[in-house]
């Protein structure tokens, strides 16, 4: 029997999905078993069975469920002569079915990496979401957003901004279902929109909050 994903091209042309995991010997607490390919739709969903020893010493079987949409990048873009960041909203099912009222979400530009390295892979967002050019950039953090289930590392970016800078359609591609608006708000303003909610995306809120603690537009204490 062949099975798609594994030993024959599923429908994004990969095989071998099954064997993520099982080669790991970085810790010595932790023995990989098995590992099961669940689902191939886009992303990849895998079961990993596992002996893990805790601190008492103790050997326990696990498992675990991984979802798998590969590593990720997002950016910070702000003016500072203008003292504003440019932003984007636009529908997020999954927030939607857990109770946002409308499940449009106010967010910085973001993508997945693809086969892109971490910084073309936000250029290329920042020019399809926001028709913005890129220049200098920084490198802020690298975070696990949900380790729990989650495999993605996301990539956080700053960069500065000018009017001049705003030189493409932006609104996202296409043909890949996107619809993306484009928000410019006053960075105090947005500080708001996070205390009040309308911002409620995890990391457009540690870039802004970023930005104000270490970063390109400090707030003056209260």
């Amino acid at each position: 029997m062949t099975t798609p994903g594994i030993d024959v091209p599923d429908a994004r042309g990969r095989t071998g999905l099954d064997q993520a995991g099982r080669d790991l010997t970085g810790n010595p607490d932790v023995v990989i078993r098995d590992v099961e390919l669940l689902a191939t739709a886009w992303h990849v969903l895998r079961r990993t069975t596992y002996d893990y020893r805790n601190r008492a010493g103790h050997w326990t079987r696990e498992q675990r469920e991984t979802y798998d949409r590969g590593d990720g990048a997002t950016i910070l873009l702000y003016d500072p002569q203008r003292r504003t960041v440019l932003l984007t909203r636009q529908f997020r099912y999954p927030a939607y079915v857990n109770g946002h009222p409308d499940g449009m979400l106010v967010e910085a530009a973001a993508g997945l990496l693809d086969d892109d390295e971490p910084a073309g892979a936000i250029r290329r967002e920042a020019a399809e979401e926001l028709g913005v050019t890129v220049g200098e950039l920084q490198e802020v953090f690298k975070v696990w957003m949900s380790p729990g289930s989650v495999t993605e590392r996301l990539h956080f970016y700053a960069a500065p901004y000018s009017p001049a800078d705003r030189n493409g359609a932006g609104g996202g591609v296409a043909a890949e279902g996107e619809d993306i608006e484009s928000l410019e708000l006053p960075f105090d303003e947005a500080l708001k929109w996070i205390e009040d909610g309308r911002i409620a995306d995890a990391k457009t809120i540690m870039l802004l909050q970023w930005a104000a603690l270490h970063g390109p537009l400090p707030t003056p204490p209260r």
